[in-house]
């Protein structure tokens, strides 16, 4: 998916003069509307109008719509809800066209959280800073688990892309952000934490296709042991894991019939996942629930071989 362009801004961190980004060393962060952001010759897509819409496969949903306040003529791509909070992150930018190196100094391109309101609809989305002012940094993949977060990073003074961790702060903010314990020979790509289980992709050597999913167990201070989660994996591209917050469910991204598609394997009564069954296909990656098991993921817009936007889905449970 489209975060892992980030390793490609590396060449531009030298950048002193920044366009189309302003901020004041004192008071913080300049707030830009990320809507007002988006060029007026943006395509918004509809769904009446997707010449590739996702396929359900499972009866278990309601056929996948846009959510609403949060999805634009803009990207707005891997989305993720943590099992404890009525939060959902997801990364924007806001023109497909502008080049990633770009992205970093506009002001706008980052990590954004809506949060579920009292009616238990999502409002508007707010940007979550994770760098300091006047500092250059482009912040994705994120992972929240109470007042911790896990993200990938391109940003001044580190070469390559990084695993960095952040603090919640008392007033909703966050900070302490800083370089992750994961080793790098691990090769951690997107990854997600349940208990003592960090699952994540990987092409490291061992696998079975392109990218796979792998396991690390949390002991002794550390996470170590990369396993490959053979029954989940194909000669293809599996990745993006997700599990449930019961730990019953395993939900990732397969390439099927050369778009992504979402899976779903089950944990059995040994413990171990089983073969996993197809739920969404057709441009339709990075899967993540709410609370009431409402299955949200991305869709990528195509005509003619390019990719006009993308935006969040919600197939909502029966």
């Amino acid at each position: 998916m489209r975060k892992f362009l980030l390793v490609f801004v590396v060449a531009f961190l030298v950048l002193a003069a920044v366009s189309h980004f302003s901020a004041d060393q004192e008071t913080g962060h300049q707030e830009i509307d990320r809507l007002s952001s988006i060029p007026a010759d943006a395509i918004t897509s509809m769904p009446e109008g997707d010449m590739y819409p996702p396929i359900l496969y499972s009866d278990e949903f309601l056929t996948p719509v846009p959510v609403e306040a949060i999805s634009s003529a803009g990207v707005e791509d891997s989305p993720f809800i943590p099992a404890d909070r009525d939060e959902l992150y997801f990364f924007f930018t806001p023109d497909v066209r502008v080049l990633i190196e770009r992205q970093i100094s506009d002001g706008v391109t980052g990590i954004y959280v809506s949060r579920r309101g009292s009616d238990g609809e999502w409002q508007e989305p707010e940007r979550v800073w994770l760098q300091r002012p006047g500092k250059l940094s482009l912040d994705g993949c994120e992972f929240v688990s109470g007042d911790s977060m896990l993200l990938c990073t391109v940003r001044e003074g580190y070469i390559g892309l990084h695993w960095f961790s952040a603090e919640r702060q008392v007033d909703d903010t966050w900070n302490d952000w800083q370089p992750s314990d994961l080793l790098p020979e691990y090769e951690v790509g997107e990854l997600h934490v349940h208990g003592d289980e960090l699952y994540y992709h990987s092409a490291r050597a061992g696998g079975q296709g392109e990218n796979d999913i792998w396991r690390l167990t949390y002991r002794e201070g550390e996470w170590r042991d990369p396993e490959n989660v053979t029954v989940v994996n194909s000669s293809g591209n599996d990745g993006w894991p997700y599990v449930s917050s019961d730990g019953s469910e395993l939900w990732f991204l397969r390439t099927y019939l050369g778009t992504p598609a979402i899976f779903r394997s089950r944990r059995g009564p040994d413990g171990e996942w089983k073969e996993p069954e197809m739920i969404v296909s057709r441009f339709a990656g990075e899967p993540t629930l709410d609370r009431d098991g409402n299955l949200y993921f991305v869709h990528h817009y195509y005509r003619d071989g390019v990719m006009l936007e993308a935006d969040i889905y919600m197939a909502k449970r029966k």
